[in-house]
């Protein structure tokens, strides 16, 4: 199924009004901070503001392109602005799109124009299948543990 706005539009609502920022980290010279971390057993589907329990996501297994460069979004820079809000990377092509929080919501536009499935969050770790509409967390993160928090 191809993400529309009005399939998504309810979901997005998990991603708007947030206000969380990666916090300046002293750089490790072992980590490549322009290369995004993923999780290395891949994702599963949580619980979100909006639903008690987990919608299944046949995309969640699929593994990434690897590596995924932070760029920052491309749309807004070709257009000479780097307002966004945070940052979102596809999984299956790398591409830097800002979230739906952000003037251009370039992440969801991207992933409405070639069936992407999912995205990963650059602040912190957890992805979202736009196809599915389903939040994602590492699969380490195991049922019983403090998964990342979901957007509002």
């Amino acid at each position: 199924m191809k993400p529309t706005r009005e399939n998504t539009v309810d979901s997005n609502r998990s991603e708007r009004n947030r206000s969380e920022r990666a916090p300046d980290q002293p750089q490790d010279p072992g980590v490549d901070r322009d290369v995004l971390r993923l999780p290395s057993a891949g994702w599963r589907t949580a619980p979100d503001h909006g639903r008690s329990e987990p919608r299944p996501c046949p995309h969640a297994g699929e593994p990434a392109r690897a590596p995924l460069r932070i760029t920052g979004c491309e749309e807004c820079q070709a257009a000479g602005r780097g307002d966004w809000v945070h940052l979102r990377v596809c999984l299956a092509c790398g591409h830097n799109g800002c979230c739906d929080s952000s003037p251009g919501a370039h992440a969801w536009k991207h992933a409405q124009d070639t069936c992407h499935a999912v995205a990963a969050a650059v602040e912190s770790p957890w992805a979202w299948c736009y196809v599915d509409d389903v939040f994602l967390v590492p699969v380490e993160s195991e049922p019983g543990s403090q998964p990342p928090t979901p957007p509002l």
